[in-house]
């Protein structure tokens, strides 16, 4: 997975760039060779963008090879990728981007791309995310509703055969981080046979679950860092369905229409009450239905359904955040995995299909239950 110009996808923490103070930092470069593409590149470009070369910074670099800067025009703040092509795919951030903005929804426009040399010019959606206007002690309905409707509006501009689709080889493939990461690399635990059962019963459940909902446009990583909003002039009307710019949206896929209102409501990094969470998914299964969405008619299924898919979600989160740590060297995000496993722990204890990886998950966490269950058993 790889990250837009403000944060980064559910394989990777969130991008600096959307979260950052506005002051840019000098730009270092460790490849003169590259260093002296992009400024042929740049300079290219300065007098049809009206580039100003004195404001340009470095405005974030994270977790994957690519890094964002920010430059004034006379159109105002643009921003630049720098994602060297041996390393970084463009292409389906240039293709996604342009499904965003043909649904009618705020996403980055591609103003000059150097795909040989994985330079890009792009509009700037700004610095605000939704979660840096949010005060954590009280939730904002009004911000999640703006989600709501650009989630509705994205799903319903959805159609087969224009994304990569959400299949049960992926989902096993996710899934199968947190044995391999989280669990046997980063806990040091070893899984014995039964335990083994039970991982494979229950993935076998969440896929099955899971892909039995209709598919629409997954964004995959729809949540409030990924999430800009607008300063006041740029957009007229907050009942715009562009209220909300979208970001972090490359590694979009066709798959299950639970996926995103899951991740909305279970962040990877801010948890809410439960009763908030019920709220916002009930008006969003309500907005979808009236649409023609495919969320069903009854919203207690649908419920269960989106609890699953958090789950299979929420397995992949910790997966990832230990191979961050354990082989990307970042071990400041491992931080939010108590997050994850409470999330785990408590979709878990809601239903008897999953009591068997509740028990499991205590186990490898060493807290102490009462041995009610054989693993592997049903």
């Amino acid at each position: 997975m790889t990250p837009s110009p403000h944060t980064v996808s559910s394989a990777t923490p969130p991008s600096p760039t959307a979260s950052a103070a506005p002051a840019l930092q000098a730009i270092v470069w460790t490849d003169t060779a590259r260093e002296q593409r992009f400024h042929t590149w740049f300079k290219s470009l300065q007098s049809g963008f009206s580039l100003e070369p004195a404001t340009l910074g470095l405005a974030s670099a994270d977790a994957s090879f690519r890094r964002y800067f920010r430059v004034q025009s006379d159109r105002g703040s643009l921003v630049i990728m720098d994602a060297p092509p041996d390393k970084e795919n463009c292409k389906p951030f240039v293709d996604i981007a342009a499904l965003l903005n043909h649904a009618g929804l705020r996403a980055p426009k591609i103003l000059a791309w150097d795909e040989a040399d994985g330079f890009m010019l792009l509009t700037d959606l700004g610095t605000r995310t939704m979660m840096q206007t949010i005060d954590p002690a009280k939730p904002p309905l009004d911000l999640y509703l703006h989600a709501v409707d650009t989630l509705v509006q994205w799903q319903l501009a959805s159609a087969p055969g224009v994304l990569p689709p959400y299949d049960e080889a992926l989902l096993r493939r996710e899934l199968e981080l947190f044995p391999e990461w989280y669990i046997a690399r980063h806990r040091n635990f070893t899984l014995d046979a039964p335990m083994r059962k039970t991982l494979d019963d229950t993935f076998a459940l969440l896929i099955q679950n899971n892909l039995s909902w209709p598919s629409v446009y997954v964004h995959r990583d729809f949540m409030p860092r990924n999430l800009m909003v607008p300063d006041l002039a740029e957009i007229p009307s907050k009942a715009d369905p562009r209220y909300l710019g979208v970001l972090d949206f490359q590694d979009a896929v066709y798959g299950p229409i639970t996926y995103d209102i899951a991740s909305l409501m279970r962040d990877a990094f801010l948890t809410w009450e439960e009763d908030f969470c019920l709220d916002v998914t009930i008006r969003y299964w309500e907005k979808a239905r009236k649409a023609g969405l495919p969320v069903g008619e009854d919203f207690g299924e649908f419920y269960r359904g989106v609890e699953w898919m958090g789950l299979q979600r929420h397995l992949k989160i910790a997966g990832i955040f230990a191979r961050l740590t354990l082989r990307d060297g970042k071990p400041k995000y491992l931080a939010d995995t108590p997050r994850f496993i409470d999330y785990i722990r408590s979709t878990c204890s809601r239903y008897i299909q999953l009591k068997p990886l509740l028990r499991l998950v205590e186990k490898v966490e060493g807290i102490e239950v009462p041995n009610v269950f054989a693993f592997g058993r049903s």
